[in-house]
């Protein structure tokens, strides 16, 4: 199995993360200590190498303090995708991870790898960009054509490559798909010709649009009501210690309220707590309208998987949505077999409940005062 096989080099790759994570100052600088007891270390890893204001379920726990006050050191490392992040979870090098739900249901259907959906964080908001002058108007334009991608192991890929065949194009012979990463060096690998084409979510699509960019974006409509961005752990982590994938969901929770009642605020606070994150290149107020634009398309993605579970509880999870998801891949040929969708999800009695168990008209009014600056 592909996965075990390197899951063992996936722990080494683990540490090198976290020495990344430190420098990159994704650390709480004063969680590692408290007066009262020591927290215990818990670490998460995130598919992308730009942690910007776009991941506020995860960065803004660790500015307001909210992971420290249930007595945790969370620490974010950052990984190459969602593949990456399920076999740092194998090696057992991290505790979690937030992964695409292509990787979740691949992991379970053709792996028999105990991977657990704890929330779900968003729906399907990739999609293909394209110059606006560009000759590529539709997906069969993209025959002969290269496609930038941030990784051959993204969840992006099974979505990209099921996209491409369903519109009559063999992604193995028919196109060429170049890992390009994300930010400034994919943007630079499209307008020097490198590629044509950039399958990237839906944040990283308005940062090139940030940049200046003007872009035709393509996508399969269907994946709007699909769902993605899923919030996870093994299930051995879950057997272990429930009480700590409780605390860490509650956190991610919490923080999700905060950001939806005031993003301006989430980004400022972002940008208090990791100021080596912080773009440049622009005038403070351009910078700010920047990442706020980032925030906001995430947040209605996040919306739109509310909506979609059918539950006000914020990270619940509709089996229902996650079989959609799974017939598809069946469909496009990127899994063998299906799987019970309730299989692959957390859906214990009590824990949604649980993780929304907190003052939310506290956090509320904290978000709207933009208390944490």
């Amino acid at each position: 199995m592909f996965l075990l096989r390197i899951a063992r080099r996936a722990r080494l790759v683990a540490c090198l993360a976290i020495g990344l994570a430190s420098s990159l100052g994704l650390i709480a600088p004063s969680a590692a200590q408290t007066a009262d007891a020591p927290l215990k270390p818990v670490t998460i890893a995130l598919g992308t190498q730009v942690v910007n204001v776009t991941y506020p379920w995860l960065t803004l726990p660790i500015a307001l303090g909210y992971w420290k006050a249930e007595g945790y050191d969370v620490r974010i490392v950052t990984t190459g995708g969602s593949l990456q992040g399920i076999q740092q979870m194998m090696a057992g090098g991290v505790d979690f991870a937030q992964v695409n739900s292509t990787g979740l249901i691949q992991a379970n259907a053709d792996n028999n790898v105990a991977v657990r959906g704890l929330m779900g964080t968003g729906v399907i908001d990739w999609g293909i960009g394209v110059p606006q002058d560009s000759p590529i108007k539709s997906v069969a334009d993209l025959k002969g054509k290269k496609i930038g991608i941030f990784s051959l192991g993204t969840g992006g890929m099974p979505l990209l490559k099921g996209y491409l065949r369903a519109n009559g194009i063999d992604p193995q012979t028919d196109v060429q798909i170049i890992a390009t990463g994300a930010g400034a060096p994919a943007l630079e690998a499209m307008r020097s010709g490198r590629v044509q084409a950039l399958m990237f979510w839906g944040s990283a699509l308005t940062g090139f649009e940030n940049a200046g960019a003007r872009l035709r974006i393509l996508f399969d409509p269907a994946w709007r009501s699909l769902p993605d961005f899923t919030f996870a752990t093994m299930q051995r982590t879950i057997d272990a210690d429930p009480a700590m994938v409780e605390a860490i969901s509650r956190g991610a929770a919490k923080a999700t309220l905060f950001a939806q009642t005031n993003p301006d605020c989430a980004r400022q606070i972002h940008w208090k707590a990791f100021p080596g994150t912080k773009p440049t290149g622009a005038d403070e107020a351009t910078l700010a309208k920047w990442d706020l634009a980032l925030l906001k398309t995430q947040l209605e993605t996040m919306a739109d998987a509310q909506r979609m579970n059918g539950a006000k509880l914020i990270g619940s999870m509709s089996p229902a949505a996650y079989g959609r998801m799974q017939d598809l891949m069946l469909k496009d040929g990127l899994i063998k077999r299906t799987l019970p969708p309730e299989s692959m999800l957390h859906l214990k009695p009590g824990f949604a409940e649980a993780i929304n168990r907190f003052d939310h008209d506290a956090v509320i009014a904290a978000a709207k005062a933009c208390k944490g600056l």
